[in-house]
């Protein structure tokens, strides 16, 4: 539901938009990292923890959790209340991620494989370390071009640290003929 909501705003919004850069733009506002820092904005968190021990603490900021429990919310407030009406306090939570999306979120590992399959290479991603609890985790991800690995990275999840590990590898990409620079913003 939260990606029709998020379809149907963009496609109002922004009709001119290539089907990619919608794409690129939606995915970006309902992923996972997008829907915990909502979550973590209305408080769900703590909504969840209340008197809890420390396992419910550590529950409560968990990034998949929170994503999870804000999922679980709009379900149910769907149900209750149905699409309509839940549809403009959706936009409006999403708001600053829209934003966000449309001014300065790059996704590294499209725009690697794009610029690489331009000149008929791919990239593909290994996690090389994994550190910490399971609440708690650091990963570390290489970006590997032609059995070599181009660029690493680490993040809080596999996902981030493989975005790191490609835009260490864009980094060091040297432009083929006619290959346009790293934009900063999404395009489509």
């Amino acid at each position: 539901m939260l990606e029709l909501v998020v379809a149907r705003t963009l496609y109002d919004r922004f009709p001119e938009f290539t089907e990619g850069r919608m794409a690129k733009v939606r995915s970006h506002v309902v992923s996972r990292a997008s829907c915990a820092v909502v979550s973590r904005e209305l408080e769900l968190g703590e909504r969840l923890r209340g008197e809890g021990s420390d396992d419910a603490d550590k529950l409560s900021r968990n990034r998949n959790v929170l994503a999870a429990l804000l999922e679980a919310a709009l379900a149910a407030l769907y149900l209750e209340h149905g699409f309509e009406a839940i549809e403009p306090a959706i936009v409006e939570a999403f708001e600053p991620r829209i934003e966000y999306a449309l001014t300065t979120f790059v996704d590294h590992k499209t725009e690697l494989q794009e610029r690489l399959a331009r000149t008929g290479r791919s990239v593909t991603y290994t996690t090389v370390n994994v550190e910490g609890p399971p609440h708690d985790r650091s990963f570390t991800a290489a970006a590997v071009i032609n059995g070599e690995a181009a660029g690493t990275g680490t993040g809080r999840s596999k996902k981030d640290a493989e975005q790191a590990a490609a835009q260490e590898a864009l980094a060091g990409l040297t432009p083929a003929v006619g290959d346009e620079a790293p934009a900063s913003t999404p395009t489509g």
